[in-house]
This record gives C-alpha cells, sequence and structure tokens, in this order.
C-alpha cells in the first residue's frame, strides 16, 4: 500500500509524463499564449531540476528530462521571453539558471548577456524579488549586486510576516473595505500574494528543499508558527496549490510535515483533491473547472498544482540537508 506522499508522487509525475505535448512550446497542444508558452517549459524544468533526490532522478521524468534538454538547446525558445517584456529578463535569467547539465550552453550564455545590469542590482527592489534574482544569479554564474542573503532576511517575507494572535485581525490587504463579506481571502493569515512570497522566500533560502537554510531559531520559529496558521487556513478552504508549497515550506523550515497536524491534513487534503489520472485539478476547489474541460483548457488548470505536488511529494521524503 502506497503511502500518502508515494500516492501524490506517482500520480502526478505519471500526468505530466502523459502531457509533456503541452509543455512543449513549439508543439500544437501548447498553450497558446506565449506567456504560458515560456512559464510552462520553466517550470517543467524547475521539476526537474529539483526532484531528483540522493537516488537521482524519479524514472517518471525521464520524458521530461529530456524535452528540457533539447528545449534548452533550441534558440527558438529564449526569443519567446522577448516576446513577453514584462517578464522577458526574469525568464533569461531563470532558463539559463535551469540549464540541465552537460548541454551545450551557447543559448544559455547568449540569454546571459542579454540581461541590463540594472536588473542583477537591488535597486527599487523588494527584499524578496532580490532574494529572488539573488538565488538565479547565482545558481546561472552570473554577476550581481543584490546583497547577501543575511543583509536581505530581516525585510524578507519571513521575518516581516508574523502569525496573527488568536484574537487579533487578520492581515488581509485584498478584503474590499466595509463589504461586511468573510471570505476564504480575508479571513486567512496572509493575502495569498504574501503567501506565495512566503514560501517562495523559504524555496530559494533553502534550495527548494535540497539545501539547509542557516536560519537561526529565533526565526525558524515564527515562521513555522504563520506557515502552520496558513496551511490550516488552506486545508480548510481546499487551497491546494498553497497547501503543496507550504507543506515543502515546512519541510525547508526544518519540519517533518507529516509529524505536524497542519502538514499531515494538507497532504490528505491533496490527495482527495488528486484525480484519478494523478492531476490536481486547479490552485483551489473555487477555480476547478467543470467537469467537460479537457485538452489544453484543462492543462492549464491543472498543470502548475500537480507540478508543485510533485515536487513536495519527492523532496518532503528525503533525508534532511546538513
Amino acid at each position: 500500500m502506497p503511502s500518502p506522499l508515494e500516492q501524490l508522487s506517482a500520480g502526478a509525475l505519471g500526468w505530466l509524463g502523459r502531457n509533456l505535448d503541452h509543455f512543449d512550446p513549439f508543439s500544437a497542444s501548447a498553450p497558446a499564449a506565449t506567456h504560458g508558452k515560456a512559464k510552462a517549459a520553466l517550470e517543467l524544468a524547475l521539476l526537474c531540476h529539483r526532484a531528483g533526490g540522493p537516488n537521482g532522478t524519479p524514472e517518471a521524468l525521464g520524458g521530461a528530462t529530456a524535452l528540457v534538454r533539447k528545449l534548452w538547446q533550441d534558440p527558438d525558445l529564449p526569443r519567446l521571453f522577448d516576446d513577453v517584456p514584462g517578464y522577458a529578463s526574469t525568464y533569461g535569467l531563470i532558463y539559463a539558471a535551469l540549464a540541465p547539465d552537460g548541454i551545450d550552453d551557447t543559448q544559455c550564455r547568449g540569454a546571459l548577456a542579454r540581461l541590463d545590469p540594472a536588473f542583477l542590482s537591488p535597486r527599487g527592489k523588494s527584499a524578496y524579488r532580490r532574494v529572488e534574482i539573488r538565488y538565479y544569479a547565482d545558481k546561472a554564474g552570473v554577476r550581481h549586486t543584490v546583497e547577501p542573503y543575511a543583509e536581505l532576511l530581516p525585510r524578507s517575507p519571513l521575518v516581516a510576516f508574523r502569525a496573527a494572535e488568536p484574537e487579533g485581525e487578520a492581515i488581509a490587504a485584498d478584503a474590499a473595505p466595509g463589504s461586511g463579506t468573510r471570505t476564504p481571502e480575508s479571513t486567512a493569515p496572509l493575502t495569498t500574494p504574501q503567501a506565495y512570497a512566503l514560501t517562495h522566500t523559504a524555496f530559494y533560502l533553502g534550495d527548494f528543499g535540497r539545501a539547509a537554510t542557516g536560519l537561526a531559531e529565533d526565526v525558524l520559529s515564527p515562521a513555522r508558527e504563520l506557515v502552520d496558521q496558513m496551511l490550516l487556513h488552506c486545508v480548510a478552504h481546499d487551497r491546494w496549490d498553497l497547501a503543496a508549497e507550504l507543506v515543502l515550506t515546512q519541510f525547508i523550515l526544518g519540519v517533518d510535515p507529516l509529524r505536524t497536524s497542519s502538514g499531515a491534513a494538507a497532504v490528505e487534503c491533496l490527495v482527495r483533491a488528486q484525480r484519478p489520472d494523478g492531476a490536481i485539478p486547479a490552485r483551489s476547489a473555487a477555480l476547478t473547472a467543470p467537469p467537460s474541460t479537457t485538452g489544453g483548457a484543462f492543462f492549464r488548470k491543472a498543470y502548475h498544482t500537480t507540478l508543485v505536488t510533485a515536487l513536495m511529494a519527492s523532496v518532503v521524503p528525503s533525508p534532511r540537508p546538513s
């Protein structure tokens, strides 16, 4: 009998492997929008880059790994980034950072050469954004002027956001003032953008669970409490994508998620959400597409949460990095 994490991993990786044509931006099945094409390919590369543990890359990722290796040597892939001006520099940097080992890196070096030095500087960027740029720039081996993590941490979401007091008001910048309606967003410990900033900061500091963060207990303890509160909220409202990210965040912060009530509940929540074909059908129950949705439309709804779930389920059972 497979464990819940094994069930999630096998199902999610199986679904992703059967839908690789949607990840290929040059196939007829790819998302119509250029932004969607580029984003899907980059997310698949991240999964391949970080899902492998001490025993190597899961066999189920063999097809995905081959596709990423092919795409990363195709000169047409970085050209897609230029068609999304608001994301071109970010996508170019991530593309170079996630290059598979042993490929011809001509296209990656070209993408790095086109980056504006101002993009690789801290000026005008939030602490969270600087953490993100530093992570990918270090991984890509490109020079930058972003401060060390130790200097960024005090202003980052891991420290700036704090768990609410039991009788305190939730932080809910997105709630409509005076509406009188208590939505899942308005009752959450964090707004959705804040929650993603929190999880992604942890991902970068902990290399998606593959490296120790080096954070002191005075940072870890309140961050763990906030993650626990947000995770319980996500379980209560079937917010599957954030639930998967927060479980991985617990692991990165030094917690065994399956030994916490919130982490165990989140894994069970994801198991309930997973379809027989292995997909997690949307970011949340509220966003689930009608049963008649198929093909590319369903892929666009399901792929991100399914991919994040596969990543989480592959990392959490791994030995803890030292």
